[in-house]
């Protein structure tokens, strides 16, 4: 849905009560598959409360809400559809016009099923320098994606630096351990992203990477110094402020260095927002938090409306994840001064009228022609990701260890493929068939009893470290027996992480696909077939 005209928008910044104004600072959950008691009670909210934004999230037993997986998914094949009505509903409902966010760090399929999906960041972060275009050109589809739902702002790119292999929620969404190439490729894909006019957010400040402690759950404490931290952790975001972005989300996580050593989170910290990242990195724009519904913080603050006090006082001028709106209303009112809610007004209202000059300007090319209707998913107005992640598979696909000539050789040799733990008609056996004659087998007891030879191919069931990528014990220790005990040439699609649990310097050659999708499988296969070269580079640290 279109945003009211500008003309208007910008007369009625002048309207606007200082009740009203404090409520354009919220940002609540919207869930794609809540009921319609539940859609209603929103509607309400919006209105009452005047509030500001709306955060997208699949439902309410989605990953991002149901932090100890109690409750069970329930997959909606008509989510997209649902998330473009429900758009249009609360905009209706709203005084003045929403900002609509949601994460979509690799496509709207982050939150919304039968949805472009693209590569994750650390697949990308694969890509060598000079490929940055295909990192332009992810985020401008998915950007244009976003545009065609009714989206103005999406979340995103994650500039953590991927300098700790057991980060629960950061690792793969990250662009790797470099400094200079996360930023490099941060920048590619905020670029790209405002190439549709859509709003970006560099998170999560003040870096997210160097911890095993997931914020979801509870606060993660980085002992850095401070000179450590503006070397590494804070060099992208400053970089990128310098560059000029649209908004910062500052994380769950306490570092003391930054907050005059005391154990607080960063979201909750007038030191580091106010003091680090406005006054000495310079930044002037809009703060928004990540999820104040998160355990990190919202388990230590029960009285309903002091969280987001602390949160707004702290210097965010955006509540995301708000879940006691009417009390931090009345709490914010009583505690901050009118300067105080002006400012952060001030800077949200910018975002809004930048966005609707955004939407005038790219309204007719963000949108795919009706010629180019053969690129379109099923849902007739996104974008197809498959000619875009065919290259992306071509250009980040790594040989880890070994060379083309050892898997050459291999190749002509009498060898058995070996898949786990998925099923054996996958397609990178499928492509490899027709060409060379090989049994493929997935018992263990068969494998082990069989020739010496070993193409071996790894689904890790998960792409967050948690219980080992969700492999059994007693598959680690086969496929660990399995190396040490044969010739084993290993594909890995999936997290590069995983070699981290298994005996892969016994191997003799390791190629990391990154991502299990069908095109992903079919570049692996064509790579063994001895079709194309490996241009990737692994952009993380493996324990050797």
């Amino acid at each position: 849905m279109r945003m009211r005209n500008i003309i208007s928008c910008t007369q009625s910044n002048k309207q606007l009560t200082l009740r009203e104004k404090v409520g354009q600072l919220f940002m609540p959950s919207a869930f794609i598959n809540d009921t319609e008691e539940e859609i209603q009670k929103l509607e309400k909210l919006i209105s009452n409360q005047d509030v500001g934004s709306l955060c997208f999230f699949h439902s309410r037993a989605s990953a991002a809400t149901n932090f100890e997986g109690v409750k069970a998914v329930v997959h909606n094949e008509n989510s997209y559809e649902t998330l473009k009505s429900l758009i249009k509903r609360y905009q209706k409902a709203a005084k003045y016009p929403l900002l609509i966010a949601i994460d979509a760090e690799w496509g709207l399929a982050m939150r919304i099923e039968n949805t472009p999906q693209y590569p994750y960041a650390i697949t990308l972060g694969a890509l060598a320098d000079d490929q940055s275009d295909l990192i332009y050109k992810v985020a401008e589809n998915i950007a244009k994606d976003c545009r065609a739902a009714g989206i103005h702002w999406n979340l995103s790119p994650c500039v953590d630096i991927n300098n700790n292999p057991d980060n629960p929620v950061i690792g793969y969404r990250s662009f790797g351990a470099d400094k200079n190439k996360v930023t490099e490729k941060a920048l590619a894909f905020i670029k790209g992203t405002q190439s549709a006019g859509i709003l970006t957010s560099i998170k999560h400040f003040p870096g997210h990477g160097d911890t095993a402690t997931d914020s979801h759950l509870t606060l993660p404490l980085i002992d850095k110094s401070k000179e450590e931290l503006f070397e590494n952790e804070l060099y992208p975001f400053q970089k990128l402020i310098d560059e000029g972005v649209d908004s910062v989300m500052v994380g769950h996580l306490s570092v003391r260095a930054l907050s005059g050593g005391k154990i607080q989170s960063s979201s909750l910290s007038k030191k580091i927002i106010k003091g680090i990242l406005r006054e000495h990195m310079g930044y002037k724009g809009v703060v928004i938090s990540d999820a104040l519904n998160m355990h990190a913080v919202a388990k230590n603050h029960p009285l309903k409306g002091e969280l987001e006090w602390l949160a707004f006082d702290a210097g965010n001028d955006v509540l995301c994840f708000a879940e006691h709106i009417a009390e931090g209303i009345e709490t914010i009112l009583k505690n901050a001064s009118q300067e105080q809610i002006e400012e952060s007004f001030e800077r949200v209202w910018k975002l809004k009228v930048h966005t609707q000059v955004s939407s005038s300007s790219s309204s007719s090319s963000s949108r795919p022609s009706s010629s180019s209707s053969s690129s379109l998913t099923s849902n007739s107005n996104l974008i197809s990701p498959n000619t875009l992640n065919r290259k992306i598979a071509v250009e980040s696909l790594t040989l880890y260890k070994g060379s083309a000539k050892l898997i050459s050789d291999f190749r002509e040799t009498d060898f058995l493929g070996a898949c786990f733990p998925e099923k054996m008609d996958n397609q990178f056996f499928k492509n490899i068939n027709p060409n060379i004659a090989f049994k493929s087998i997935s018992s263990f007891d068969g494998v082990l009893k069989e020739r010496a030879n070993i193409l071996l191919a790894l689904f890790p069931p998960q792409v967050k470290p948690t219980h080992k990528f969700g492999f059994a014990k007693e598959e680690l220790i086969f496929i660990n027996e399995l190396i040490q005990t044969k010739n084993v040439v290993l594909y890995l699609f999936g997290n590069p992480y995983v070699l981290n649990h298994i005996n892969y310097e016994k191997t003799k050659a390791v190629v990391i696909a990154y991502q299990n999708f069908e095109v992903f499988q079919e570049i692996a296969a064509e790579h063994f077939m001895g079709n194309l070269e490996a241009k990737g580079k692994l952009s993380v640290k493996i324990r050797a």
